[in-house]
């Protein structure tokens, strides 16, 4: 699917129609100190080992590719819907 990199949307902030910068979202970093990932290596410590059984075997073609809405005059950011396709891509219009 092509994309324009930049469509016109509501802005909640403004609370107006203006031009908005679409890019794609990507996951950032995970954090090494945070709640799930102590407790998750406490499980894994010791005897037992993994604490869930590792899924191998993948069922879905595609991931869902989220597009994210960044407002040209203040700069807040929106997530468009996930998509479910092969090949997304941003083009300019």
């Amino acid at each position: 699917m092509k994309m324009p990199k930049a469509a016109k949307k509501y802005c909640a902030r403004c609370k107006k129609h203006t031009d908005h910068k679409v890019s794609i979202y990507k996951k950032g970093k995970d954090r090494k100190m945070a709640v799930s990932k102590r407790r998750y290596d406490r499980k894994k410590a010791g005897y037992g080992s993994q604490p869930k059984p590792i899924q191998h075997n993948q069922c879905k073609v595609n991931k869902k590719t989220t597009p994210l809405f960044k407002c040209k005059e203040c700069g807040h950011g929106t997530y468009g819907a996930g998509l479910r396709l092969k090949k997304f891509e941003l083009v300019n219009q």
